[in-house]
């Protein structure tokens, strides 16, 4: 008699694998047990399917359930205002941004304004939308820039859904220790036991932690293990170092110099350069002092260079790198890391008590003043000597615009940033104002945001300036973006005048002067989006769409 759930006439003796086979061969070729061929075989073959499945599918065994994952740690952070939750939605939907190719137009590109956005968000210790964290998470992806700044907003709970989803791995290998609470200096027994034990981040992780807290007991825990580390560790662990450096790291830095490591031993040599007062730092000056002196037989004082002959045992042991790169000669190569490592106070003594400025502005023989001027922008930057800064930067209305020292727009945007944020700022706007924007871009990039006053009005007149020429924006959109950016808010206001299409000079390129107005529409309205975006974070009403 046949189950209730089989059809009268289905074969109820064929197995699964010879339904199988029939349904490969085709029922004209063959046909299941039980069953006549012709017109009704393929759907008796369908009806003894469906009898097999419900079987197989009845006679399944349940699994063992898993493991229910344990809750996401609590976020004690205060909850997002919900302006500012939507408006998080808002630049997280856009993740493609607006620039990718083709025309702008006048929309702001949101995506560029999302690192801002977070990092008021931070200031403000919000915590994170729960439904947000995906899409928080999938742009901290795709934008190595964000991470930081995203996964300290998104907090625990991004950790926790990073271990669920491994598209979102790089948030556990970007925290510290995987997102584990490492140990503090109050637990000495599991802090060594996680040294000795951990794995390479987790030891990285937990060197860092300490180092900022305790530097002495960060150097003492990399002491234990230091002879048996790897070479490629031993750089980063020394690496760490640069926190808090101070003079008491200087027996450590002297052993590391005899480093079976090339890199671990210059590591070591610029970390004791950076100390003014060490030992290697006074090697250094007596050898770089016997290579340059001031020269009184001709009329004017002269800075006289003689370059080392060679490059002995104990400079190499110092961190002199012996082979000069292709194109660069030998002794010009030595002089310049002698002279980058010695103490920037050595030549005030060594050339006549003159200052910095004075220094710089002797004249240098034998066409020696390059390679010198150079090596002391690399000291000046090192030593973080504002002095030195500002004498090798020179005027920023100098008709040279590289400075009496700078030689390279990389170089003075490095000298720039030994100085503080608003003479930073005040630097640049009189370069701009003399020299224009041309060559300008490096040096904003160091400006504190957003800009100062002084430095958004210079940067707004030249940009004014290069529209009334009448030639077509794109060479100045780099800077354009950067306004967008760094901009304050304030000044959207005062735009406002730049909206409208000017009327074009006799010369200008055809329809230029439409495509600076809409740049311009660009910039007022993500200045306007910026406050907007201020204000929401701040609680209050901001009167703007979105």
């Amino acid at each position: 008699m046949n189950s209730p759930l089989t059809p009268p006439d289905a074969p109820t003796g064929s197995s699964w694998e010879e339904l199988v086979t029939v349904a490969l061969l085709g029922t004209e070729r063959r046909t299941p047990s039980g069953t006549a061929p012709g017109r009704e075989a393929p759907g008796a073959l369908l009806d003894a399917a469906a009898v097999q499945t419900v079987r197989r599918r009845a006679g399944l065994r349940p699994g063992r359930a898993a493991a229910r994952p344990e809750p996401a740690a609590a976020d004690a952070r205060p909850a997002l205002p919900r302006p500012a939750a939507r408006r998080l939605a808002m630049l997280l939907a856009d993740r493609h941004g607006t620039g990718s190719g083709g025309r702008r137009g006048t929309a702001p590109d949101l995506m560029e304004l999302l690192p801002q956005w977070l990092a008021l968000a931070n200031q403000r210790g919000f915590a994170a939308p729960p439904e947000l964290l995906p899409a928080l998470l999938d742009a901290a992806r795709g934008r190595t820039d964000l991470r930081p700044a995203a996964l300290t907003f998104a907090g625990p709970r991004a950790l926790w859904l990073a271990r669920l989803n491994p598209d979102w791995r790089f948030a556990l290998r970007a925290t510290p220790g995987g997102g584990a609470t490492l140990p503090g200096t109050e637990e000495p027994e599991r802090a060594r036991q996680l040294w000795q034990e951990g794995l390479f981040a987790e030891r990285v992780a937990l060197l860092s932690a300490i180092r900022a807290h305790d530097p002495a007991a960060a150097r003492e825990l990399l002491a234990t293990t230091w002879a048996t580390e790897r070479a490629e560790d031993r750089l980063m662990f020394l690496d760490s170092l640069r926190t808090g450096l101070c003079a008491a790291d200087e027996p450590f830095l002297e052993q590391a110099l005899a480093d079976r490591s090339r890199n671990v031993r210059a590591t070591a040599a610029e970390l004791l350069s950076a100390l003014p007062g060490s030992a290697l730092a006074g090697r250094m000056a007596d050898r770089a002092g016997s290579c340059v002196s001031v020269d009184h037989t001709g009329g004017t004082p002269t800075i006289a260079v003689e370059a080392p002959h060679a490059c002995d045992a104990g400079m190499e042991r110092d961190g002199v790198v012996t082979k000069a790169p292709a194109g660069r000669g030998e002794r010009s190569w030595w002089l310049g890391q002698l002279v980058e490592s010695t103490p920037l106070s050595t030549w005030s003594r060594r050339l006549g008590g003159r200052t910095p400025e004075e220094i710089v502005a002797l004249p240098v023989a034998d066409d020696w003043q390059g390679e010198l001027h150079a090596a002391w922008c690399r000291a000046a930057v090192r030593q973080r000597d504002p002095s030195w800064s500002r004498a090798l930067l020179g005027s920023p209305s100098a008709p040279e615009a590289g400075g009496p020292g700078a030689v390279s727009l990389a170089e003075r945007a490095k000298l720039l940033g030994t100085l503080g944020s608003a003479e930073r700022a005040e630097w640049v706007a009189g370069f701009i104002a003399v020299h224009g924007l041309s060559e300008a871009f490096q040096l904003l990039g160091v400006c504190a945001v957003p800009w100062a006053g002084a430095l958004g009005r210079a940067v707004v007149d030249a940009l004014n300036i290069a529209r009334d020429a009448g030639s077509y924006p794109w060479s100045f959109s780099g800077v354009m973006g950067l306004a967008e950016r760094c901009l304050d808010p304030s000044e959207a206001g005062r735009l406002d005048a730049l909206t409208a299409i000017p009327d074009e000079p006799e010369n200008a390129s055809p329809g230029a002067g439409g495509y600076w107005a809409e740049s311009f529409q660009r910039l007022v309205g993500t200045l306007r989006l910026r406050a907007a975006m201020r204000l929401e974070l701040d609680g209050a009403p901001t009167g703007v769409g979105g």
